[in-house]
């Protein structure tokens, strides 16, 4: 099945950011850097609170994208220590401001000091918005997704590198696999429906039902 133009949520590097109203919720997108990173702005629209997912690259583009919502920026979650998704961190936080938050296991990777150790089960309040936090070990000890409803129930899962279209994220050994396999399924496929929208953290965006015919075979490929 062909995913829509608009669960893809194709951007490219210096190019115009990709917007989605989800009622309570506006997500925008936009990719920074040569390796296609995506980062995410969600903004509670009856607040007017934000938060920025990975701050991978390019602080002037992220402080536009932070401008394209409300201009504050109340929260900055990393979704793993990997050097690519936080190149940008310290400079954004130096000029907004926000409650920085990444997974407990890969704090010590980080440039700054955390506000908030993330942990699986957590919920991230952003004004009226609950961001409920999924640890997904395996791409490293630490990576977390965020997942946040719209108001027809719909679910956005923002995944870092541990869900892509196509498969799970890079992993250094047969236990780490095993290990994601087991959170991708225990902790996403088993929990949410099949139009939950995937956004990961490279590339473009997927849902749940279009991935779920592959678990098996990710399993038997091991990658």
């Amino acid at each position: 099945m062909a995913e829509s133009s608009a669960v893809r949520a194709h951007v490219e590097a210096g190019g115009v950011s990709w917007q989605a109203d989800l009622g309570r919720a506006t997500v925008r997108k936009c990719s920074v850097s040569t390796m296609d990173n995506n980062a995410y702005l969600i903004t509670c629209t009856r607040t007017g609170h934000q938060v920025l997912i990975d701050a991978a690259d390019d602080p002037d583009r992220l402080g536009a994208l932070v401008a394209e919502g409300t201009g504050r920026l109340d929260a900055l979650v990393t979704t793993h220590g990997h050097w690519d998704h936080h190149r940008a961190l310290a400079s954004v936080v130096e000029a907004f401001g926000p409650v920085s938050a990444a997974g407990s296991a890969d704090a010590d990777d980080l440039p700054v000091p955390l506000d908030r150790h993330l942990e699986h089960g957590d919920t991230l309040r952003v004004g009226e918005l609950d961001l409920a936090v999924l640890g997904l070990r395996g791409h490293t000890p630490g990576s977390v997704a965020l997942a946040v409803s719209d108001d027809d129930g719909t679910v956005h899962l923002f995944t870092g590198d541990s869900l892509f279209p196509g498969g799970p994220g890079k992993t250094a050994s047969p236990e780490d696999f095993t290990a994601l396999m087991d959170d991708l399924e225990g902790r996403v496929f088993d929990r949410y429906g099949d139009d939950t929208v995937v956004h990961p953290g490279h590339g473009d965006s997927t849902t749940l039902g279009h991935e779920r015919p592959h678990l098996s075979q990710w399993r038997e490929r091991g990658w």
